[in-house]
């Protein structure tokens, strides 16, 4: 199936690891313009030449999302380097799970606003889109009550929330909006990957939760992200497309 990826722009926040540079890399492969950002400038640098293997255009920064003014000024220079945008894809959390204070300051700031002012930032440019698509990426968490129940799973949920409040109120501008909850999902370098040998008790606990006896990957998860964020999905949107290979049990009606 070709997704009609070619020659759009895409921007993705948290792009140098994970499913966000799944995500990205996805697009590019796809021949979809990608525009990124991520904390680490070195990841940054090393990223844009990754993905500039693919013949499109790439524009990476070091931002960190919970800066208002600096992901504002991203958006706008990553539009004028792209040449608009069509894609915004919403990826990054602060990964805030411990019921601390400073965790739900955290997550609304990074989770929450970051996705916001995202939006906010890209809408200019969506509405001039023939091909406006909004993606965020939640999580399992904010369907079930599991160990990840404080400020992450709640801010995952109003994510969820939001995102179907934009698709209700866009879709008359023809903008879409969807949400991809991934399950556990395993990379090096990633939480899965600490748990694995910080808390091995908590990861064989994990694991065995999921009838397939596996974690997720990255690309599973920058498959349905793609596919939701391309003109292929044109009738989608307001979905919350779980990831997770059956491993919540609650039905999504």
């Amino acid at each position: 199936m070709d997704l009609g990826l070619k020659g759009l722009k895409a921007i993705v926040t948290g792009g140098t690891k994970g499913i966000g540079r799944a995500i990205g890399q996805t697009l590019a492969a796809e021949g979809a313009h990608v525009a990124f950002c991520a904390r680490n400038a070195a990841e940054v640098a090393q990223t844009v030449d990754a993905f500039s293997t693919y013949g499109v255009k790439v524009f990476g920064r070091a931002v960190d999302v919970a800066d208002g003014p600096g992901l504002a000024a991203w958006v706008q220079d990553a539009a004028a380097n792209l040449g608009g945008i069509d894609i915004v894809v919403a990826n990054v959390s602060a990964l805030a799970i411990p019921n601390e204070e400073a965790n739900w300051q955290r997550g609304f700031e990074v989770d929450m606003m970051g996705t916001v002012r995202l939006v906010n930032a890209a809408m200019p440019y969506l509405e001039q889109s023939a091909n406006a698509s909004i993606v965020t990426i939640s999580s399992v968490s904010a369907r079930e009550i599991d160990f990840a129940s404080g400020p992450y799973g709640a801010f995952k949920a109003a994510i969820v929330h939001y995102t179907q409040g934009l698709a209700y109120h866009l879709a008359g501008k023809h903008i879409r909006a969807n949400s991809v909850s991934p399950g556990n999902t395993y990379f090096a370098g990633g939480v899965w990957n600490q748990i694995e040998h910080g808390n091995p008790e908590l990861f064989k606990q994990a694991l065995a939760l999921n009838p397939t006896g596996r974690m997720g990957t990255p690309q599973e998860m920058a498959n349905a992200a793609a596919f939701l964020a391309s003109p292929a999905a044109s009738f989608i949107t307001g979905t919350n497309l779980v990831v997770d290979g059956a491993l919540t049990k609650g039905v999504q009606l």
